[in-house]
């Protein structure tokens, strides 16, 4: 439905999908447990529907998917950094059948050396946490088929090296795809990654590809699944933990944040709980925040991820108390980014509609690309313009321009 919905909130497409499905509105809000007023002020934009969980319930009931719902996928804009092939490329650098079986020829690419590879990898992964997002993208497609050559054409431990930058390569791809709202796509990466990681045997890499698996699912609305996987991959890992490095050790306690946000979105707040505890007991073995294997792990991303699964839980009073307390100075820029929309959201559940505005515009400043592809921001600017009794402020027009969610 892209292009159809885009200029539409929230409440606004569940009123357009639930009139294609022929419900009344005390039809669907029976469905899913409420009452056709609050439906009303929804589909009115009078309540923010901001929670996955609830949004969730009403893709289920509409049988549309939650990316309909959200918005997603967004379209990446053509930059000087992203070139003129993006996602389509991307696509088909994942859907390429000759890197899978014994045809012959590979993917055609020249093999790089692996001292050439990690840092071509490593590169890219620095511009991921920098939300240069288009940068990324049309540099994938190109750096999967040279890394999928060297781990065809290297022998021994080289193959080995080459398998788990490859794996990694493929993490990489899923968790760039998930931001770009292209779940389906993220799931064939993240299934890619571990498929070429396997032959090492290697905890870390595959630890930490469990993370991209946990996106993917969290982008399709599969809370229940991804907290399983949490616990799974906690499973697998923990007879590693013995002496583990502090890398092991990051990618660890951060399954643990992927999962308490599966598990808030799944409305479990006992689960959440335990895994919050879990992950800040990994980063207190730490000892601060670090950045081992691009996880930004520490005491700030556990405080970070308090903040965003309280929001999921509706307990928006520890959101609107901690979220401005949080200091991300330290952290890398997607992180700061992410939790700067869980502030500007708290904020607007408050009706602090100035500071969440501040909060958002001064996200946008600091990583454009992050802020246009989160269904959050997007959301936001759109419900205030419907809310605005009078004409809106061209301060606020302007955002929405830019977000790509008013014409």
């Amino acid at each position: 439905m892209r292009g159809r919905t885009h200029n539409l909130t929230i409440g606004e497409r569940v009123a357009w999908y639930r009139y294609r499905r022929g419900l009344s509105q005390e039809v669907l809000a029976g469905l899913i447990g409420r009452t056709a007023d609050w439906l009303g002020k929804v589909e009115n934009n009078r309540i923010e529907l901001d929670r996955l969980s609830v949004i969730k319930s009403l893709a289920e009931v509409l049988d549309v998917t939650l990316g309909d719902l959200l918005g997603e996928p967004s379209l990446l804009d053509w930059t000087s950094d992203s070139g003129t092939a993006t996602v389509p490329a991307l696509r088909a650098a994942l859907m390429n059948y000759r890197a899978l079986g014994p045809f012959g020829g590979g993917t055609g690419a020249e093999p790089s050396s692996i001292a050439a590879l990690k840092n071509e990898v490593g590169a890219l992964w620095d511009a991921y946490q920098d939300s240069r997002f288009g940068y990324v993208t049309g540099r994938l497609p190109d750096l999967l088929d040279r890394a999928q050559a060297a781990a065809d054409h290297h022998d021994g431990d080289d193959q080995d090296h080459a398998r788990r930058l490859l794996g990694l390569a493929y993490q990489l791809a899923a968790t760039q795809l998930t931001k770009l709202g292209e779940s389906d796509l993220a799931w064939i990466a993240a299934d890619r990654g571990l498929a070429a990681v396997r032959p090492t045997g290697d905890p870390l890499i595959t630890g930490s590809l469990f993370r991209s698996v946990g996106h993917a699912l969290h982008a399709t609305g599969r809370y229940t699944e991804a907290v399983r996987l949490t616990e799974d991959a906690a499973g697998y890992l923990e007879p590693h933990l013995k002496h583990a490095t502090p890398a092991l050790l990051s990618v660890y306690g951060t399954l643990f944040l992927s999962g308490s946000m599966a598990a808030a979105r799944a409305n479990d707040a006992g689960t959440t709980r335990t895994f919050l505890a879990a992950a800040d007991q990994a980063a207190g073995q730490l000892g601060a925040d670090a950045n081992h294997l691009w996880t930004a792990f520490g005491p700030t991303n556990v405080a970070i991820h308090r903040v965003a699964t309280a929001a999921e839980l509706g307990d928006l009073q520890v959101a609107i108390d901690l979220g401005p307390r949080v200091d991300t100075a330290g952290l890398p820029m997607e992180r700061r980014v992410r939790h700067a929309l869980e502030v500007a959201r708290a904020y607007s559940s408050w009706n602090r509609i100035d500071d969440a505005q501040a909060a958002l515009l001064d996200a946008e400043q600091m990583a454009p690309e992050q802020v246009r592809h989160h269904f959050l921001s997007r959301q936001l600017a759109l419900t205030w313009i419907r809310r605005q009794r009078g004409k809106p402020s061209a301060e606020l027009v302007g955002l929405a321009q830019r977000l790509k969610v008013l014409d």
